[in-house]
């Protein structure tokens, strides 16, 4: 009987599903309120959030949910817009960007001949696969080819890819995207982009709003139709605008815009960011990088895309045309001048970085610490309003340790 009693325990063990014991516990300041916090990390989830409740020494590191970063062109070399785009170098891209906090990241691609745009998409959607680097590419940015064709509002997009949007054609890279695109930037003045917009927000796709020279009633019918982003807002735009009647106050005053901006230091004044960021205030910024394939490079002049474009150690610029051509920093170089310029708190900075973006496109388990979110986190110092990453978790795994 003793037997028979140990023999049903046993079989009754066996039936409990079975979890990991390895739990990993961080120590930090919290972002959210400066307070010390531990965060244990199971399974791939955050599994417990709790305030110490003994006297320890106070943490030197912050902890936060990672950065997210829905436009980004390119890092360390490797360009999602260029000839040369391979899984391998999405692989070595996506890891720079770990090392600098961004744990999840729409691949950008910008204006150029349709065929490389299909043949980049479909490279991406393989790279997305990848059980390595995949779960940090939730999806992709089409910027362009469906933008003003005119100078300084088509920025550095070349004007011989700009089309019409063509509800035909982008369904061809859409399908060659696998459906991975999420976001697309158009310009809502040009011809066909209403009805356009419309299908796009009605198959799931956030539309934004840029590289564009549209009249506050254009920018209205395009949020009628479902439009609810601007892109890099006072970027993409004339060096020389009506001071009344221009592109930037419409999408500033209407509450139904949320924009991103690239707070980099250069790509706009500080007295543009402190006016963008009152008007539109925390719940409806995000912060983007605009960073191009050049950033980590070393400074000197680069041909991309058919571009001679030079590198500084701030910003990338299009002489040519005496515009920026994008950015040469990631997005945590955002979060410390946001810092620097607006005396926003951690929180705030943080939140227009991970949790607005996780928000707007539906990434549920991301943007946040809690309980049962996915275990992306960032552990970082600030240094002289820099943020300087010292550990950066995906999934729950540690994929960078300073040295």
């Amino acid at each position: 009987m003793k037997f028979l009693t140990l023999c049903f325990i046993f079989i009754l063990a066996l039936m409990i599903p079975f979890e990991s014991v390895d739990t990993i516990t961080l120590h930090g300041i919290s972002y959210l309120d400066e307070n010390p916090v531990s965060v244990s990390l199971k399974n791939g989830k955050i599994s417990a959030v709790e305030q110490p409740n003994q006297s320890i020494d106070r943490p030197d590191v912050y902890i936060a949910p990672g950065l997210i970063d829905v436009q980004i062109n390119g890092y360390v070399g490797v360009d999602f817009s260029g000839p040369n785009l391979t899984v391998e170098g999405v692989i070595k891209a996506t890891k720079a960007l770990w090392k600098a906090g961004v744990t999840t990241y729409f691949p950008t691609i910008i204006t150029s001949d349709l065929d490389r745009i299909k043949k980049n998409f479909a490279i991406l959607a393989e790279a997305r696969k990848n059980p390595e680097i995949g779960r940090s590419i939730p999806g992709f940015h089409l910027e362009g080819p469906y933008i003003s064709p005119l100078a300084g509002f088509r920025g550095a997009h070349l004007e011989k890819y700009i089309r019409k949007p063509n509800w035909k054609e982008f369904q061809e890279l859409q399908e060659a995207a696998e459906n991975g695109i999420k976001l697309i930037t158009v310009a809502p003045e040009i011809d066909g982009a209403i009805p356009f917009i419309r299908k796009c927000v009605k198959s799931g796709i956030v539309v934004s709003l840029g590289h564009h020279n549209g009249s506050a009633e254009e920018i209205q019918l395009a949020v009628d139709a479902g439009a609810k982003m601007g892109t890099h807002l006072g970027n993409g735009c004339a060096n020389e605008i009506n001071r009344h009647h221009n592109p930037i106050w419409p999408q500033l005053s209407n509450d139904a815009i949320t924009v991103s901006i690239i707070a980099d230091g250069f790509h706009l004044t500080k007295e543009e960011v402190r006016t963008f960021y009152k008007a539109k205030g925390v719940e409806n910024t995000i912060l983007v990088s605009d960073a191009l394939d050049l950033a980590g490079l070393p400074p000197g002049e680069y041909v991309r895309g058919e571009r001679k474009l030079l590198l500084t150690p701030d910003v990338v610029k299009l002489p040519k045309e005496n515009v920026l051509a994008g950015a040469a920093s990631p997005i945590s170089k955002c979060v410390g001048v946001m810092l620097d310029y607006t005396g926003c708190s951690l929180k705030n900075a943080i939140q227009m970085a991970s949790t607005n973006p996780a928000r707007l496109f539906s990434l549920d388990g991301l943007g946040k610490i809690e309980v049962g979110k996915q275990a992306d986190l960032i552990l970082f110092s600030i240094e002289d309003n820099q943020v300087v990453i010292k550990q950066t978790y995906v999934d729950g795994k540690l994929v960078y340790k300073q040295d």
